[in-house]
């Protein structure tokens, strides 16, 4: 079970790895996006804190002001009855402009007069006073009453304008949420800003990629990658991988011409081999001929580790020649001919197998002796990895301008570890006992593809609830382009 203390750790190490996996770009943008947004953040906060100071204490003023032109534009008299009344002005003209409430009262808080919708909740007047209250801003005024005969002064009512904070503070909000929308604009505007510079900056680098994946697709190191007019980072970035391809593409050329001169060394001394061997083959054929007993013993057993030598030189000249691009003169060939020759030769050591040979005559361009030992090689593998009693098929057909060479048997089949290395060099199988060299299926790929063909090899295929037996070989080779008259 995990501890506490590495689930931690390991959330720890996801969390700050995660930023690595977003793009260099985005990384970019992203910065500048986040720094404008810091800035402009600082910026809006202290402009609306500055502005919503200035909004409130405008608000004040003008309450104060308001007040104090309605206390001095107020008339106020007493009649005969010893009643007051107000002369002049209108409440509500006064106050409906700027959404005021007004009344007029004694000092108890008894309404003389107010406008129309004033709350009754303003209670009673202060002297001088500035109160907000249940979100109104309320100036207290005394107002000087006269008699309505002589003018002369009876006392004093008081005025309360109030003014809801409402208004003020709807103003604070709109200057907030534009600043807001004009924030997260910048922040926005940065991030796009930022993406645009980031791309045109990575521009290079995209360059320098595409290049290289077109390099790793070609696998040709004498490609070269753009450059860019500035001495800058991408630049000397450029400069370095064209060095390293031109470094990369002269060692291949050394490793292509000293594997040139192997292939040449190996081709001329296997061909060079096959003279001394045809003498020893020879001489040993004439002393397994002439000796008896022991030494005749002895010379059957050299004269067969001989013709094992000579079938090894054999196939390493025909491998040699291939990976040489030696191409041996191509004729007019009848490949179902060939292969009813190679199958005559195995007959007498089919050993208990039944080969059975269907092929018709189809023309290819090719070497005899290689399309020969192809057929051949296909066949002996067959007879080497199956049982007696197992049964061969090989046969030659056209289709669609194509000679189509198959070899199946219905035998044990191949291991499938390996049915993607039998055309592989000196890949054996478990059975083959040392009986073989693991050439033979390397030679027939070589000798169909140097004809421009191919081959493959077709893994047995389920039926119901059984799976099908054997292996089955297909050689498909381009048909000649004229076949040759008849003769007469």
């Amino acid at each position: 079970m995990e501890s506490p203390g590495s689930s931690i750790r390991s959330a720890a190490r996801a969390t700050f790895s995660a930023p690595k996996r977003v793009p260099i770009r985005w990384r970019l943008a992203g910065g500048s996006a986040l720094l404008t947004l810091v800035i402009l953040c600082a910026f809006a906060g202290a402009v609306g804190t500055l502005t919503a100071q200035r909004i409130h204490s405008d608000f004040d003023t003008q309450v104060r002001s308001a007040a104090d032109r309605l206390r001095d534009r107020l008339v106020v008299h007493t009649s005969l009855r010893n009643e007051v009344y107000v002369d002049s002005p209108g409440l509500n003209t006064f106050g409906g402009a700027a959404n005021a409430a007004i009344k007029i009262v004694y000092s108890d808080g008894q309404v003389i007069k107010q406008s129309d919708g004033a709350p009754g909740w303003l209670g009673p007047p202060t002297l001088g006073g500035t109160v907000e209250l249940r979100g109104y801003r309320i100036e207290n005024r005394r107002v000087p009453v006269t008699a309505n005969i002589d003018d002369h002064f009876v006392g004093y009512v008081y005025m309360q304008y109030a003014r809801p904070l409402a208004d003020v503070q709807a103003t604070v909000n709109r200057v907030r949420f534009f600043l807001l929308v004009g924030v997260l604009s910048g922040a926005g505007l940065a991030l796009l800003a930022g993406l645009w510079i980031a791309t045109r900056a990575m521009a290079p680098i995209a360059a320098l990629t595409a290049a290289a994946r077109e390099i790793e697709r070609t696998r040709d190191p004498a490609r070269r990658v753009p450059t860019t007019e500035a001495d800058d980072e991408v630049a000397e970035l450029s400069r370095t991988l064209d060095g390293m391809l031109a470094a990369l593409d002269e060692a291949r050329t050394e490793q292509e011409s000293a594997l040139q001169r192997q292939r040449e060394f190996v081709a001329d001394a296997s061909h060079e081999l096959r003279t001394p061997l045809t003498s020893v083959l020879a001489n040993l054929e004439l002393l397994a001929e002439t000796l008896d007993g022991e030494r005749g013993e002895a010379a059957q057993s050299a004269l067969r580790s001989s013709r094992r030598m000579r079938r090894l030189v054999a196939d390493l000249l025909l491998l040699a020649r291939a990976d040489a691009e030696r191409q041996a003169p191509k004729v007019p060939t009848d490949v179902g001919e060939v292969l009813m020759e190679a199958a005559g030769e195995l007959s007498a050591v089919a050993d208990g197998h039944e080969l059975h040979v269907d092929a018709d005559h189809v023309m290819v361009d090719g070497a005899r002796d290689e399309l020969h030992r192809l057929v051949l090689n296909l066949m002996e593998n067959a007879l080497r990895h199956t049982p007696p009693g197992t049964t061969i098929r090989a046969g030659v057909e056209r289709e669609n301008g194509s000679a189509i060479v198959t070899v199946e048997d219905d035998g044990p089949g191949i291991d499938p570890d390996l049915r993607d290395r039998v055309f592989e060099r000196f890949v054996r199988g478990s059975g083959d006992s040392g009986r073989s060299f693991g050439l033979g299926l390397s030679i027939v790929r070589a000798v169909a593809e140097s004809h421009g063909g191919t081959v493959r090899v077709e893994s047995p295929t389920t039926t119901g609830a059984s799976i099908a037996r054997g292996t089955r070989f297909v050689v498909t080779l381009p048909v000649a382009a004229r076949e040759p008259a008849p003769t007469v």
